[in-house]
């Protein structure tokens, strides 16, 4: 998302109780209050073990060396594709809306789900998002309203991962990923289901990707701060190197950021030359040299994007590419800690 100035006062507002579905949800649409997703039935589960989907596809390049292992879990919340300024549907997305549903199976599901495909089996659960405006309302009505249409939204993701849990999870270790909406929501269900909390056991990591994350919202979980360390969080929003947005300055704390090419806090500052491949328009055409990484208060940057025709580049916010220029790296990563995980865990068995 561009434009996120006031993500700090609606996270605050949507996450000051456990649950602020009954407060808000009355206000809103009715169909979006019954129309509830049945995660019982695939339809609703943009990816899923069961089903073929974006999610299972390989850049060609390394499609020789695929050697999946299904013994992990991924559970992705997926960014806003929820984008048509004629709002249709008002501030919660339609989940019967074939556009949408499609521009989500082959951006975020195809582009940044798959990253972890050759370590875990992928759910991500299709949820009544809200309208990318949520994040920049105006006045105080459409602030209430687009806090409800967060709620509903959490309320949809909430109701899947629990669904996962009773159904398909069996104990599994568990990776949480998520990026820009889907981040928001992952770090309240994180909160509920993994900080202090017994399920912590089975968490590998969690890449919570593309939004601020205040390192005290939890009291156990913490960022990563080792390449092979498990049961903590990997964060990062990715803007051009000398550049700050407006709302990173209003943020009352500094968000936690995980260098997504060193993968420590030592090494705060990494060539593109590290990086051994990026993922831009072409899936099957993974690019090295492209971005590097260096963490700077709260935010990672990085020098200009450097590939073919990188010069038409305007803007200095790199969001939606967050996953896509570190997608080797974070694939690595992810089996890195997974390996690291099985470890520990036969040393305590």
């Amino acid at each position: 998302m561009r434009n996120l100035i006031v993500f700090a006062v609606l996270l605050t507002l949507a996450s000051c109780s456990q649950s602020n579905y009954a407060k808000y949800g009355p206000i809103y649409e009715k169909d979006s209050l019954t129309n509830a997703p049945d995660y019982s039935n695939l339809v609703y589960w943009a990816a899923h073990p069961d089903k073929k989907n974006p999610s299972d596809s390989v850049p060609a390049s390394i499609l020789n060396s695929y050697q999946p292992s299904k013994n992990v879990d991924v559970f992705f919340v997926y960014p806003t594709s929820y984008l048509d300024p004629e709002m249709p549907y008002g501030w919660t997305a339609s989940l019967n809306d074939a556009k949408i549903n499609i521009y989500t199976d082959y951006s975020a599901i195809l582009y940044q789900a798959s990253v972890f495909n050759e370590v875990g089996k992928i759910y991500a659960p299709r949820y009544r998002q809200a309208h990318i405006k949520s994040y920049t309302p105006v006045g105080h009505e459409d602030t209430v309203k687009a806090i409800a249409a967060f709620e509903i939204a959490y309320q949809d993701v909430k109701a899947a991962f629990e669904y996962y849990l009773a159904h398909n999870n069996n104990g599994r270790p568990i990776i949480i990923a998520s990026h820009s909406q889907g981040s928001t929501h992952a770090i309240r269900l994180l909160k509920e289901y993994f900080d202090n909390k017994p399920l912590s056991k089975q968490l590998v990591a969690a890449y919570v990707v593309g939004m601020a994350l205040d390192p005290s919202t939890y009291s156990a979980l913490k960022a990563c701060d080792q390449p092979n360390q498990t049961g903590c969080i990997c964060a990062w929003r990715t803007f051009m190197e000398g550049y700050q947005e407006p709302f990173v300055y209003k943020e009352k704390f500094k968000s936690m950021v995980t260098n997504p090419l060193s993968w420590n806090n030592q090494d705060v500052n990494i060539s593109r030359k590290a990086n051994t491949g990026s993922l831009l328009y072409n899936f099957n055409k993974l690019i090295p040299g492209v971005a590097g990484a260096i963490n700077h208060e709260g935010v990672l940057w990085t020098p200009k994007p450097h590939f073919f025709g990188s010069f038409l580049i305007k803007s200095k916010n790199y969001h939606i590419a967050d996953y896509n220029f570190y997608y080797i790296s974070i694939r690595k990563n992810a089996a890195l800690r997974v390996n690291s995980f099985f470890e520990k865990h036969n040393a305590t068995h």
